[in-house]
């Protein structure tokens, strides 16, 4: 499988998801939004996603997990479509002209996005995880299941890593240490100085704690949608090394985004 395989394969599984029928009014589980809702916003984030991935210059937000959602509410205002079926097409349309029109063009090419500048095989890596987070709450609303699996997580990690920096919370303040996540076959380095984090391939020092994860905890956690305590109760997670009190600390340290 390949990247553009994964964003299509999501794409047309959270179309699936809603057929002729879907009550759109159906509430998403601890969120705000309405299964309508955020099925529009997948489409209008699939639009963004493509210009961008065009080469157009689309301002969204200020990058920050606030800026964000005050983006994401007024588009939704300016959006009235909730039409489930509409929707779905939308969202699998959107993604193939994605693959598309990025088809042939530099992966390194750089580009501005809502999270800030990436090149563009990370700008894949970021809508194959927009659309794996959105389509779990989904799925998890409509009592379906869901389209995260152990396959597709390697392909969020380039986004999920550049992220990382981007999205830290206030609880990082100060903080020193040095941690190495595991989770399936990938495994990279997470470093705090100062409460500024440094995401690399290896660890500059003798990691604090390293965390061994299950691949679809690890992202189901990463974006929020699953709390540590509970991701520990259903031993997902292992956890060792000097300081291995660390690890159900680590993920409140970022903002999910």
């Amino acid at each position: 499988m390949t990247v553009e395989g994964a964003i299509t394969a999501t794409a047309d599984r959270i179309a699936a998801l809603l057929p002729a029928g879907t009550d759109p009014r159906t509430p998403l589980p601890g969120a705000e939004w309405t299964v309508g809702e955020a099925a529009a916003h997948l489409a209008l984030a699939g639009k963004l996603m493509r210009d961008i991935g065009a080469g157009k210059v689309r301002p969204y937000g200020d990058g920050t997990p606030g800026g964000l959602a005050a983006a994401n509410s007024a588009s939704l205002a300016a959006f009235p479509e909730r039409d489930p079926v509409v929707l779905g097409t939308v969202i699998a349309d959107q993604a193939r002209a994605f693959v598309r029109d990025t088809a042939g063009r530099s992966p390194q090419e750089q580009v501005l996005t809502p999270m800030g500048p990436m090149d563009l095989a990370t700008l894949g890596s970021y809508l194959l995880t927009h659309l794996l987070g959105h389509g779990y709450d989904i799925a998890v609303a409509l009592r379906r299941p869901h389209m995260v699996s152990r396959d597709v997580v390697p392909f969020t990690l380039p986004f999920l890593r550049l992220a990382m920096p981007r999205v830290v919370s206030a609880a990082a303040a100060g903080h020193h240490a040095c941690y190495v996540v595991r989770t399936g076959r990938d495994r990279f380095a997470v470093s705090f100085a100062e409460g500024v984090p440094t995401v690399s391939d290896e660890p500059p020092r003798r990691p604090d704690c390293t965390i061994t994860i299950d691949p679809v905890a690890f992202l189901l956690l990463a974006l929020g949608r699953w709390s540590a305590p509970a991701t520990m109760a259903r031993a997902k997670v292992i956890v060792w090394g000097r300081r291995p009190w660390l690890g159900p600390r680590f993920p409140g340290l970022f903002t999910a985004p």
